[in-house]
């Protein structure tokens, strides 16, 4: 599976994006909103076959961004089943993107989602697609809202305030 847009390539993540995976998971400014930075370029290896597994088993995933100018990864956007309850949904698509901070202000993450968002649309026939994130994550708020995702509420994850976003098929296209 290869998306293309103007200036990227989202595909499957290979066990050869580790180090990249490193330079993003492990930066504090990076994980400020998600969790704890990674330590070792074993723990992305680790992630990335996770990822991998889940393309075999839901046929979706998060995808590795590439930067067609530089041919680097430069972060990841793609759409996760849940398959474990957030906000009481499960079985149901959710949009995640993270990117390298250098690749921050540049449009990638909503080049990347708005190609990912008709992928789900269009050939996975989702009719909704929800994303979340961190209610103080000004940035994945904006992003999200301006690729006319409606916030639906608030909810906690592992004691952290989140808005929860839905984006139905017909306001989208």
């Amino acid at each position: 599976m290869i998306l293309e847009t103007e200036r990227l390539i989202l595909r499957k993540l290979e066990d050869t994006d580790a180090e990249r995976m490193f330079l993003m998971d492990s930066d504090p400014e990076v994980m400020k909103y998600l969790g704890t930075p990674v330590k070792t370029v074993e723990e992305s290896k680790e992630i990335i076959k996770m990822i991998q597994k889940q393309y075999e088993e839901n046929g979706t995933g998060r995808w590795a961004v590439i930067e067609k100018e530089s041919g680097l990864l430069i972060g990841w956007c793609g759409l996760k089943l849940l398959k474990e309850p957030i906000n009481g949904y499960v079985e149901t698509l959710d949009l995640g993107y993270r990117f390298i901070p250098e690749f921050w202000g540049k449009g990638y993450a909503w080049e990347a989602a708005n190609a990912t968002l008709k992928y789900g649309f269009n050939e996975l026939n989702a009719e909704t697609i929800y994303a979340f994130a961190d209610a103080g994550n000004k940035g994945s708020n904006y992003i999200l809202t301006k690729m006319g995702f409606e916030n639906t509420g608030e909810f906690e994850d592992s004691g952290v305030k989140c808005s929860w976003y839905e984006l139905k098929r017909e306001k989208y296209i």
